[in-house]
């Protein structure tokens, strides 16, 4: 494969060369082309590079098409004690009283800087996964 720049990139294009999605059929297409891609046991170099630039293009999509809303930290709390199995006492040792624990839980109150560190250390995730209006 060449490193030299793209001769005529619209004369790639025009004969199929990936390009921008634009639509949500393109994309349809581009995800079925990935999967097929990622499903090879030994890709070639140019199916690797073909893997790249079609996440990248469905990425590019889906980020400005389907956006995630960052989830609140009361979410992310009420998703981790599901997960786990836990109930609200269980994070009295990061909140102080099960009263804390509750209160930030029905949103009257917000987690301190310490609340922060501790819930980061005790579920092994980033602090920042627990900072409000991140």
């Amino acid at each position: 494969m060449s490193t030299t720049p793209l001769a005529n990139p619209a004369k790639m294009i025009a004969k199929g060369a990936p390009h921008v999605i634009h639509n949500d059929e393109e994309l349809e297409a581009y995800t079925d082309a990935l999967f097929q891609l990622t499903a090879l046991e030994n890709p070639s170099r140019a199916e690797r590079e073909a893997i790249e630039l079609l996440t990248l293009l469905i990425e590019r999509y889906e980020e400005t098409h389907y956006p995630i809303p960052p989830a609140d930290a009361v979410s992310v709390v009420r998703l981790l004690l599901e997960q786990q199995d836990l109930t609200q006492r269980d994070l009295i040792p990061e909140f102080g009283s099960e009263s804390g624990v509750s209160m930030f839980l029905t949103k009257r109150r917000k987690l301190t800087l310490q609340q922060v560190r501790k819930l980061s250390a005790r579920f092994k995730l980033p602090a920042d996964v627990f900072i409000q209006g991140r």
